[in-house]
Parts: structure tokens; sequence; C-alpha cells
């Protein structure tokens, strides 16, 4: 369809197969995920009405990655569409592009003027490139196999059997959660690009340490970027962006949150988790803090370490509340979980499960945490730490990383994005 827009000058043709590649795309990833979905809600809304429908519901395998390869090949078509990029006539480098294995399946969502023309480069092995793109993934295999995997567990015990467990061990699941997502998406992005760069191909950066933000609109600066970029640049600005009314840019706003919330999944958790990102994410422009972020984030900040690290304990206090929702099979689930925290027992000690196992696995939360926070400034945690040290005593660090990995590594866990 890019081939066709980019053969004709006329204004109608090209925004009829612009239409034609958006209806295609956006239908088949709504006939695989979301259909089910709408007739289920149909059904439940006729019921309210006393009319009992029996849906036929379609017995579907949902493909993976499909909603990151989707939106992939729709920024190919609409960067034609807006002559940001030439149509390719390789048919193989375009479906390298869509395909290419390291990012298939969890991202990260590369847009065709960084990733395509690669495809045409010549390459050589990189020492320096490839030592970088391992350490990376040495890093990303930490998070997934130490991290995520490890607190999966305590977080499937305490959500599976919320109304068992006491307030403070039901926050202790969502902090658990909180990591777990991190260390599980965060982990896999790691892996991909640090494959890739084994390859000579450069992604953009995915994650850049979203839980050391001071306030929601610099996590999502930080979290998810290139899908956080995607919607900006395809749908935010389109709808007229911050250019309108204060009405107008909350309403883009709006959209663009319930969307990204819908697009993880076709469940009415994950748009209540979207609308409350919503809600976290208004005041910041209300309070004009977008500005303030900026620049604290550019040049030394005349705040207190304190006064910054209650920021960020704050952010990350809203972003565990609303992990609450995206984790749980339903919104009465949610509120149910919601409601067992703020009871008597959230002011006792948490009831440990494999107590000892759990003090490993927040020693491992800490030590990341810290890694995370020395390189911080750096494209990826691994990417400069320790280059002060002599080489025996880097490479005795990464052995050791491997060592806790092989050690440490819980029972293996699908990619919790490997769903979307």
């Amino acid at each position: 369809m890019a081939k066709a827009i980019s053969k004709t000058s006329k204004i109608q043709h090209r925004k009829l197969f612009l239409s034609l590649s958006i209806i295609a795309n956006l239908g088949l990833l709504g006939i695989f995920k979301y259909y089910n979905f709408f007739i289920d809600s149909f059904s439940t809304a006729f019921s309210f009405f006393g009319q009992n429908i029996n849906p036929d519901y379609l017995q579907l395998i949902l493909p993976i990655g499909i909603s990151f390869y989707t939106f992939q090949t729709l920024s190919y078509t609409i960067d034609v569409y807006r002559k940001k990029i030439d149509s390719t006539n390789n048919i193989l480098a375009f479906f390298c592009f869509v395909s290419f294995f390291p990012q298939l399946v969890a991202g990260p969502i590369e847009r065709a003027s960084n990733l395509l023309p690669q495809f045409f480069k010549k390459r050589s092995f990189n020492y320096e490139k490839a030592v970088d793109g391992s350490r990376q993934m040495l890093w990303g295999f930490f998070k997934k196999i130490v991290i995520a995997d490890n607190c999966a567990y305590y977080v499937s015990a305490i959500f599976n059997d919320a109304n068992e467990h006491s307030g403070s061990t039901l926050v202790l699941g969502a902090v658990l959660f909180a990591f777990q997502i991190y260390g599980d998406f965060s982990g896999y992005s790691d892996i991909a690009i640090g494959t890739a760069k084994l390859f000579g191909f450069e992604f953009k950066q995915n994650f850049a340490f979203p839980y050391f933000s001071k306030n929601i609109a610099d996590f999502w600066r930080r979290w998810h970027i290139s899908l956080t970029t995607w919607f900006r640049d395809y749908l935010y600005i389109p709808l007229g962006g911050s250019r309108v009314s204060n009405l107008k840019t909350y309403r883009n706003i709006f959209i663009v949150f319930i969307i990204s919330g819908f697009w993880h999944g076709a469940n009415w958790t994950f748009i209540v988790w979207g609308l409350l990102h919503f809600l976290y994410y208004v005041p910041t422009i209300q309070l004009n803090k977008n500005k303030i972020s900026l620049k604290n984030n550019t040049v030394n900040s005349t705040l207190s370490h304190l006064n910054s690290g209650i920021k960020m304990l704050f952010t990350f206090s809203l972003v565990t509340f609303a992990w609450i929702f995206f984790r749980a099979d339903s919104i009465k689930d949610a509120f149910a979980y919601i409601n067992g925290i703020f009871s008597k027992s959230l002011f006792t000690l948490p009831q440990f499960i494999a107590e000892e196992k759990l003090w490993i696995v927040l020693f491992f939360i800490a030590f990341q945490m810290f890694i995370e926070w020395q390189g911080r400034f750096n494209n990826h945690a691994l990417e400069r730490f320790g280059i002060q040290f002599p080489k025996y005593v880097r490479y005795g660090f990464y052995y050791g990383l491997v060592m806790i990995i092989f050690l440490f590594g819980s029972k293996q866990e699908q990619f919790i994005y490997f769903q979307f």
C-alpha cells in the first residue's frame, strides 16, 4: 500500500490508499485481539435491559506481538504518506524491517526511517558495539530472570488469593509487581537492543530508568519510549497536540491514554489503568511542571536530594497503584485488592511467603536500583558502569552477574508483553 501511495501525487488517491492500509492493519488487530471483548461487552450491556444474548466467540490464537508489528507497519505507511521517507522497492528489506527477530514480539517499536536503511548498509564486526551489546543483554537477562521471574512467584501468590492476605502484604504484592513488569519488559528491551548490536544494528532506547521519575510526565518520557513517541507522532499531534485550547488539549491527552490502555489488552482493567494515568498527567500540565521537569533533568537541580527523593517516591506510588488494575483479572478484583489494602491490617507486618527467599529478592531489587542509579545518565545501566576500574574488576563483576543469573534464576516465566 505504501508503494501505491508513493506512485501517485493526487491527494485523494493518497488518502484512499492510506485509509485502506489503516483499516486493514487495525481490522486484523481488532479481529484477533478485540472481537471477543466487544462482543462480550455488548452482551453484558444488553443483559442490563433483560435481553440475554449468547454470543459466538471466535476461537482464535492471538499471534505473539501483533500489537507491536501492527504499529510498526502503520508507522511506515503513514511516514510514506507524509513524505518523510520513500517507499522501498526491496521486498526482502521490508519484511526484514517488519519481522526482525530481536524486537519482533515485544518491541521496541522501530521506525522505518531508523531501521530500514540499516538493512542496506555493509556491516563488519565492531568489537566495541559487540561488547556494549553483550553488557546490555547481560543486564536484561538479570532483570528478567533474577528480578522479574522471582517477583512473579510472590505476585501470583498474593494477587491470586488477595482476600487471604493483610493490607501490608497486598502493598508488598503491588510493589513487587511494579518491579516484575519493569524487569520483564525493560529486560526484554535490553536483550533485543543488545542482540541487535551484535549484528551491527542500532535500535532506539526504550526505557530510561522510569522509576527515577519525579512526576508522571517525566515517567512517560522514560517508560516504553517507542510506544509513547508513536502515540505522540501519529495520534496526539495530528489531533492538535497542545497547540489547541486547554479543553481540547485535555481531550487529546485523554484519547491517547485510553487508547494506550486499550492497546495493552482487551480488558476494562487496562482502560482504567490508562484513565488513571490521564488523571495523574493532567495536574502536571495545569501546574506547568513539564517545563520544570525538563529543566531539572538537564541542569543541576536546586532542589535538595530529599525533595527529589520524595517526588520520586510519590510518583512511584502513583504508578504502582495503577499497576494494580493492570495486573488484576477484572475491575472487581482490582477494587477488592485495593479495599484489602486499606484495612486495619495495613499497619501490620507483611505475611512473608518463603521469607528467606523473599529477602534475597528484595536485596537484588535494591542492587538493581543502585546499579541503575549509577548509570541513569547513560543509554543502559552497564554502558559505563565501573569504567574507572581495571578490566579484570569489570569482567569479574560481569562474571558475578552470570553466576547470580544461574544460581538465583527462578522458574522461567513467559515475557508479560508477549500477550500484547
